[in-house]
Parts: structure tokens; sequence; C-alpha cells
């Protein structure tokens, strides 16, 4: 409980601050409509939130997720429909995981949640060598885990916090790595068929999310298993795009511009466009002849 007065008191001591600061409040109600309307077009684009849904909200403790549940509180208060929130936290026993950080933080704002125990930690250390990276056992264990408490809890939908430059960094390593030409869809349905995952950052800029995230001062609890761990490829990635934008303003949108616009018939895929079946028109093969003659 005291833990929880303290959060409610630094929270007001920040409002109290910010309105002493108006280039920076000005700039923090930039950003969250910014952030708002964005995540408001994803959510309609993909009829991701319907009425009565009760949504997930998975939060890590990273800036992404406290930036999705705030702009999704936000949305709820003036959305047309009616949903329920509750935020899911999995602690997955890292050590030295500051267990009392996201339940004081989600008390003092009001909001439900639970906080989901599974030692996913020791189960990766004991199977990854090390050196090796972790993320996709990591992340295996982890959507499995949050699936089975989805159901659980009777939730509808299930919100992560993934943002327009995951999407595309996740679009380049399955083309490296993979073989692919596949990223994260905003809106998916799991291989059995049972959850709905939605992304309603799909649109939103990384950029954006991490300066409003700073000028919100959340809570930020690093990662010890994937944040920590240098030489990614993910990371490499992700600094590939930084320097493409850096040298060509407006690149990064143009390519999430393209994801949205595909054309199978253009590419080399023969499951989803029929080549073999490709025939001339009558008309068009008869002017042909006449053409040549």
């Amino acid at each position: 409980m005291l833990i929880v007065l303290w959060h409610r008191f630094v929270y007001s001591v920040f409002m109290m601050d910010l309105s002493n600061r108006p280039k920076e409040k000005l700039e923090l109600n930039k950003l969250q409509k910014r952030l708002r309307r964005l995540t408001g077009q994803a959510i309609a684009d993909f009829n991701m939130i319907e009425e009565g849904d009760k949504v997930m909200v998975c939060l890590s403790g990273g800036k992404d997720s406290y930036t999705m549940l705030e702009i999704l509180r936000n949305l709820q208060a003036s959305a047309p429909i009616n949903f329920t929130l509750i935020a899911v936290n999995l602690d997955q026993k890292q050590p030295g995981f500051p267990e009392h950080i996201l339940p004081a933080y989600l008390e003092s704002i009001g909001v439900d949640f639970h906080i989901l125990e599974r030692d996913t930690y020791s189960i990766v250390k004991e199977i990854v060598p090390e050196g090796k990276t972790t993320c996709g056992l990591c992340s295996r264990l982890r959507r499995g885990s949050l699936y089975g408490f989805a159901e659980e809890i009777g939730a509808t939908k299930i919100a992560l916090g993934h943002h327009r430059d995951d999407i595309l960094e996740t679009l380049f390593l399955n083309m490296f790595f993979g073989g692919k030409l596949k990223s994260m869809p905003p809106k998916l349905l799991s291989d059995d068929g049972k959850h709905i995952v939605i992304r309603p950052l799909a649109y939103c800029k990384e950029e954006d999310i991490e300066a409003f995230a700073t000028i919100k001062e959340y809570p930020i609890i690093p990662c010890n298993l994937c944040g920590s761990q240098e030489n990614l490829q993910r990371q490499v990635v992700k600094d590939m795009l930084q320097k493409w934008e850096k040298e060509f303003p407006g690149r990064t949108e143009t390519m999430f511009s393209a994801i949205q616009n595909v054309v199978p018939s253009h590419l080399a895929d023969t499951e989803l466009f029929d080549f073999k079946g490709l025939k001339q028109s009558k008309e068009a093969f008869d002017r042909l002849n006449i053409i040549s003659l």
C-alpha cells in the first residue's frame, strides 16, 4: 500500500512539474494526439476491438507496452463502443526482476491487472547454449503462457505492443534469415483458432513512442534475457533501417506503405498467384496474329 501511495505521489508531482514546463507539455500533447490518432486508425482499419471485447493488454514494463496501455485507456474513455481492459504481466522469474514496480504502477492508475508467474527464465537458460540468442525460445514460451491465461480469464483479444518499426524489422529478418516475405500482422488468429492477437500500435513510430515514454517517465523495466544481448540479428536490421531513414528521410514510411500494397502477380509465389494458368485472351491472340501478318 505504501508503494502505491508513493507512485500516486510521484505521478501528482510529475503532473505539477509538467505544468511548469509548457514546451514539454505541448510536446506531450502533440505526441499523445498523434499516437491516439494512429492507434485509432489501426483499430478501425483491422477491426481490432469490437463491442463487448475483453482486451488483455500484455505489459512487459517496456516503453511500448506502457504507451499502448495509456493510449488504449485514452481511447476507451471516448470510444463509441464498450470494451474492457485488463493488464497482464508475465513474471518470467529473471534474477533481480523488480516485482513491485508494475503492481504499484497499475494500482496507482486504477487499472485491473494480473501478474502471471512462470519460470521461463530457467527453461531458456537451461536449453539455450551460452552466447546464443534466447529470443526465439523465450517468445514461444511467453506466447504459450499468455495464450493459456487469456483463455483462463475469458479475454477475447490479446494486445501486444509491437509498433511500425518492429513490423518492418521483422519483414527484413524473415527475408534475410528465413527466406520468407512475411512480417508481424496487425491482427492475427492463433494457429489453434482460439485467440485473436492485435497490435494497436502498428501504425506508430518507435521514435514517437520513445519520446512519449520519456516525457511520461514510466518506470521502465529492462529485460535481462533479450534486451541486453548484443549483436542480435534484430539490432543489426534496426541499425540498417535507422541508417536508411537518416540518409533518405521518408524511406521507412514508404516501406511500410509497400506492405499495405502487395501485388502477388508481380512476385513469384505460385501459391498466391496462378502463373501457370495465365493465358492470352482469344481477342488479344487474334489481334496479335493480324498484326504479325
